[in-house]
């Protein structure tokens, strides 16, 4: 599964927009963090996206890895 890759191929506006739309956010989430999962199967990756799948509905954490992508180019902890 390579779409930790064409997310952050994509322009950083997009990456955004497709991160705010709420149940659009919450997919992107669970998309990346289960690619990044499957490359690299460490106990923080595996703890992190269960806690996106389970909680990542709340838009909270959405939220927070908007800003640090803004900020690092990157999603937290991936």
């Amino acid at each position: 599964m390579e779409f930790d890759i064409w997310f952050y191929n994509q322009k950083k506006i997009l990456q955004i927009i497709l991160l705010l739309l709420p149940l659009v956010g919450w997919i992107v989430e669970i998309l990346v963090r289960l690619s990044i999962m499957l490359k690299d199967e460490k106990f923080l990756n595996i703890g992190i996206f269960g806690i996106i799948l389970l909680f990542g509905w709340m838009w909270i954490i959405v939220l927070v890895d908007m800003v640090y992508l803004i900020i690092k180019g990157k999603l937290l902890f991936s």
